[in-house]
């Protein structure tokens, strides 16, 4: 009964077409950022700041979905945790596909340089 409740109040918020990716895939998140707001006008000012790494997490489910993204920034790990369902979020672009056998690729933390590169998908032909 309550999850049929949550998911009712939960419906409106989630977006019609969710980007599809999966953990391993190295994607470029393309974010909202506010920059400030016009003193004149009142007006908030917008831009897009793209954060791109791999898919290291997926978690929840609904519209408390979450992905965690790391990369490496000047040889420190940074990692950042993005709500699937967001609406300041407007597209995950796909760069590569990679392929792993886990559903969590914490163990990536603890590699540096070609370590921390995985393996690509194949893409059979009558696909591309």
């Amino acid at each position: 009964m309550s999850q049929q409740l949550l998911n009712e109040v939960e419906k409106p918020y989630l977006k019609e077409n969710p980007p599809k990716f999966a953990v391993g895939d190295t994607v470029d998140v393309h974010m909202r950022i506010l920059e400030e707001i016009d003193a004149k006008t009142k007006k908030p000012k917008y831009r897009t700041q793209i954060f791109s790494g791999t898919v290291i997490a997926k978690s929840g489910s609904g519209s408390r979905e979450m992905f965690t993204v790391r990369r490496i920034v000047s040889g420190e790990g940074v990692e950042r945790k993005f709500p699937l369902h967001a609406p300041d979020m407007q597209k995950v672009e796909v760069k590569r596909s990679g392929v792993t056998r886990r559903a969590k690729l914490y163990y990536l933390r603890d590699r540096v340089g070609k370590g921390v590169k995985l393996r690509e998908k194949k893409v059979a032909k009558s696909e591309a």
